[in-house]
């Protein structure tokens, strides 16, 4: 009799339910008890025991049930769960649900799974109608090898998106991602984030204020105020590229690496970093910019390339390369600078000017001492030729011969030794007057200079040399074969290593930039890589499972 009346009940509950369809009611399905005569909760009726409801495509259970059929709404008690097709499954000890505007409110260890995700919370809001559910009460997301942590967070069901106002931590095996502003897509475990955002791991360093990073991949796309910093090693630059996997990064416009420990850094518009092969390429408007002897030497090309670990760096610049210090300055094809060898070579066409004085070669050697780091002498390797301009501006003082060897103290040229097939033309004074021109060839020659300007000429071996007045030497004689004089080219300042089609490109950009920052700074635009993630990796179905009859 008892089973009876149940069933007379549930019919009734059931029928009352089905005529008010159209208003979406809240079914029920199943129960083992229930009270109806609204002697426990007052509008109410009571189910215990297995309780289960039906909502508009939602299936609810729980071990008790308050009804209120008139308003539509219901309270569960004990191991809730709330499943939204195959996508949403949520858990908890208690929880609240308006059918008039399918929005569920739960409490107590609440867990929400889809198959993406895993989010704990102590209480959690569902809105089915948006597709939103949110906490305010911190709460633990764990998606494959990621687990995230906030204070609030809001996640996106349609879009299967996470979004965090507040402070978050995204804990991955390889990094920690910390940012007050994070757009987590669970399916593709791409973080957008937005404002003062760290990551950090045993390798490295990052911090940036708008970008990306996938997670799966490990790829990051970095802009607003980015830089990665290793342990000497800092990189920055308006858009960076970074590969993990590969330790690998890339910079674009207004970029700079600096290296505290090799003293340098680079500067251009488009640089590479690849940190386990210990290599740096960069251009447009690449500059390098060293500790020389306390001064700082700029050296350009079209195309920077450093490598080697610390010690054994080594500079290579390519095409109408350049450099400059306060005391010296050169230009030629190519710069190879080994810092172990101590050796900087100057490649096709070199020139270097030393105060007023211009050598050229085939090829020049600068050579360092690796343990003080100073410019200890040069090399002019073929065709060596020096040229100084005359102190009075009468003519050029000249010397010339198959090679060249200088030495240097306290930064300065002090003594040149040309070598075979040497030859001279020197202006000769006296208080200010010139007293004779001294033209002659021999087998060696020894310079004296004194702050870079040459005080004697001194022939050594086989030494055939004259002087002669100012009239009788003509003008045409005056000039040693191969003279040209390059004083129209010298480097004087640091600015002068560029090109003008260099620095007008570096104008540009630094301009561009300018503006870029006057404007109010937005999240990055959701790539489209991240809204076709399903499409382009879709999921393999599991194959279906047929029963066979014994007839079958």
């Amino acid at each position: 009799m008892k089973k009876l009346l149940l069933y007379i009940g549930l019919a009734f509950i059931v029928c009352t339910v089905a005529t008010a369809q159209k208003t979406k009611k809240i079914r029920l399905i199943d129960t083992e008890h229930l009270d109806g005569n609204e002697s426990e909760i007052p509008g109410a009726v009571v189910f215990t025991g297995d309780v289960q409801f039906e909502h508009n495509g939602a299936t609810i259970w729980c071990n008790k049930a308050y009804l209120f059929e008139k308003e539509n709404y219901a309270k569960l008690f004990g191991d809730v769960r709330i499943i939204q097709g195959d996508t949403i499954h949520m858990n908890s000890q208690y929880a609240e649900y308006n059918g008039n505007k399918d929005f569920a409110f739960a409490s107590g260890n609440v867990a929400m799974k889809s198959p993406d995700m895993r989010l704990t919370t102590d209480t959690l809001y569902f809105d089915r109608r948006s597709q939103q559910a949110y906490y305010n009460s911190y709460g633990t997301i764990v998606n494959e090898d990621n687990t995230l942590k906030s204070k609030s967070g809001r996640y996106y069901i349609n879009q299967k998106k996470y979004q965090f106002l507040t402070a978050v931590t995204l804990t991955n095996p390889e990094y920690v991602l910390q940012s007050n502003h994070l757009d987590y897509y669970t399916n593709a475990g791409h973080a957008y984030v937005f404002g003062p955002t760290t990551i950090t791991s045993e390798e490295n360093y990052i911090y940036t204020e708008k970008g990306f990073y996938d997670t799966k991949k490990n790829l990051a796309r970095l802009l607003t105020n980015s830089y990665i910093k290793y342990d000497s090693q800092r990189i920055e630059g308006d858009s960076i590229y970074y590969d993990r996997n590969r330790d690998f990064s890339s910079a674009t416009n207004n970029v700079k690496v600096t290296d505290t420990v090799n003293k340098y850094n680079v500067r251009g518009h488009y640089a590479e970093v690849y940190k386990q092969k210990d290599s740096l390429f960069i251009t447009k408007h690449a500059v390098a910019v060293t500790l020389v002897e306390e001064d700082s030497l700029y050296t350009h090309a079209k195309r920077i390339v450093i490598t080697g670990k610390e010690g054994e760096r080594v500079v290579r610049g390519y095409n109408k390369a350049r450099f400059y210090k306060t005391d010296m300055s050169g230009k030629c094809d190519s710069i190879h600078s080994d810092e172990k060898r101590g050796l900087t070579q100057l490649i096709r066409n070199p020139v270097v000017w030393n105060g007023d004085s211009q050598m050229t070669g085939d090829i020049i050697h600068l050579i360092s001492n690796t343990e003080t780091e100073k410019i200890d002498s040069l090399k002019v390797i073929n065709n060596a030729f020096i040229i100084q301009k005359d102190t009075l501006g009468t003519g050029y003082n000249q010397v010339k011969g198959q090679n060249l060897y200088g030495k240097f103290k306290d930064n300065k040229l002090y003594q040149v030794d040309l070598i075979k097939n040497t030859e001279k033309i020197f202006y000769m004074y006296d208080k200010g007057q010139l007293t004779g021109i001294d033209k002659g060839v021999s087998s060696k020659i020894r310079m004296r200079l004194k702050d870079n300007k040459i005080k004697s000429i001194r022939s050594i071996k086989n030494p055939e040399s004259k002087s002669y007045p100012s009239s009788e030497l003509p003008e045409n004689v005056r000039k040693l074969r191969g003279f040209i004089w390059r004083g129209d080219e010298q480097i004087k300042t640091k600015d002068d290593i560029f090109p003008s089609e260099e620095k007008e490109l570096h104008e540009q950009i630094v301009n561009k930039s300018k503006a870029d920052k006057q404007e109010a700074d937005e999240p990055m635009e959701v790539l489209q890589e991240t809204l076709d993630y399903d499409k382009n990796n879709p999921k393999e179905e599991k194959p279906k499972t047929v029963q066979l009859t014994p007839s079958q």
